[in-house]
């Protein structure tokens, strides 16, 4: 007994020592760990995008095959898998074509006219600036310095469609690109297909690894977290595009200059929860108050303002359905903390994960004060 206590303290001292020389190698080597991963993923580039496509695409793939399912005709019937995938990446051809001959040149041609106008925007603040009373609260806002440095920026050579080409040829490469492209399609088009086979797979493989028990929690958070990602995600892109089409009309009407461009902003600041909105009306209101007065900047705030409340309150909850049922704290904190580390999309997707995170901590919760309970009846 005593010589298994001393070959079992002896197994574990070795096991230790070998973990701090794997950690200190692998600390050693850091760059040339991170280069080799990073030529990895590199490659596993156009795969792991192919997955996401065919993510983003599953539902309306489901839901447009569940249509073709009720057709009368068999020989649809069988094909409906087919012509559901086909159906859907027309749908998003189309889509696209439309975002690329008819809003984004209207907005690339605000933002363009924007940057071109923005001297003579900077001498008119500075007039503002300077007749601002000594005494208003105004006047403690150091607006020279900040516009100073904004003067010193030159936005021209980030906007310029020359740069931006050479930008995109020297992060990605044109023939690269297309490769990675019509890859990402090809693998999230099989995904679609062989959807089914799949997640056989999948349940197959984590029976094998893992218990009974186990391998159902797996399954049942695995449906949580999807069902979690999906309505979220497509909740929030589509009321983003829902509010972004309806302000840019009202600002239309108002007689907005860049209404189309801050319509577009403030619909894809919307998806951001909480922040978004506050921060895309604040930007919106300050370019209006430059290029429209004062006047027409706090009637385009008024109106954007209750938009977002009847979207908050009557559209989003139709669109999202059930909420995910989280405090506002804890987005805040979600959304900030995604942000810090993760920037755009990390505070895009901060929500969804907070959710699953809370899910696994209140059902950890639950099973371990039921097996407290249990102990005690004992």
């Amino acid at each position: 007994m005593k010589k298994q206590r001393t070959w079992t303290k002896w197994l574990y001292w070795f096991t230790f020592a070998v973990a701090v020389i794997v950690v200190y190698k692998t600390l050693d080597n850091f760059t040339e760990i991170q280069n080799f991963l990073g030529n990895i993923f590199s490659v596993l580039m156009p795969f792991v995008l192919g997955i996401l496509l065919a993510y983003l695409f599953y539902i309306p793939c489901r839901k447009v095959e569940s249509i073709y399912h009720k057709v009368k005709w068999k020989w649809m019937k069988k094909i409906a898998r087919k012509l559901s995938v086909l159906t859907v990446y027309l749908i998003a051809l189309l889509i696209i074509v439309i975002i690329f001959n008819f809003i984004l040149p209207t907005v690339s041609k605000s933002i363009m006219e924007l940057v071109n106008q923005l001297p003579s925007y900077y001498n008119y603040v500075m007039q503002m600036a300077e007749n601002v009373p000594e005494n208003s609260i105004l006047s403690y806002i150091p607006v020279e310095e900040i516009i100073e440095n904004l003067k010193n920026i030159d936005f021209r050579q980030f906007l310029s469609m020359e740069n931006i080409t050479n930008y995109l040829k020297g992060a990605f490469g044109i023939v690269n690109g297309i490769f990675t492209t019509f890859v990402t399609i090809i693998v999230s088009i099989y995904i679609l297909l062989e959807r089914t086979q799949i997640l056989i797979f999948l349940k197959k493989l984590s029976n094998a690894i893992f218990k009974k028990r186990a391998s159902k929690n797996i399954g049942q958070y695995f449906a949580k977290s999807n069902e979690i990602f999906f309505k979220f995600i497509y909740s929030q892109v589509l009321d983003g595009i829902i509010v972004g089409i309806i302000t840019s009309i009202a600002m239309l009407i108002m007689g907005v200059k860049y209404a189309v461009l801050l319509g577009f902003m403030i619909g894809l600041f919307n998806i951001i929860p909480y922040f978004g909105a506050i921060i895309a009306v604040v930007i919106a209101g300050i370019i209006t108050w430059i290029t429209g007065g004062l006047g027409q900047a706090i009637w385009m705030v008024v109106i954007v303002t209750i938009l977002q409340q009847i979207d908050a309150n009557i559209i989003n909850p139709k669109i999202v359905g059930n909420s995910l049922k989280i405090s506002p704290l804890l987005v805040i904190f979600a959304v900030t903390v995604g942000g810090a580390y993760f920037g755009f999309l990390g505070m895009f997707l901060a929500v969804p994960v907070i959710a699953i995170i809370k899910i696994l901590v209140e059902d950890y919760i639950d099973y371990a004060n039921e097996k407290a309970l249990n102990q005690i009846e004992k």
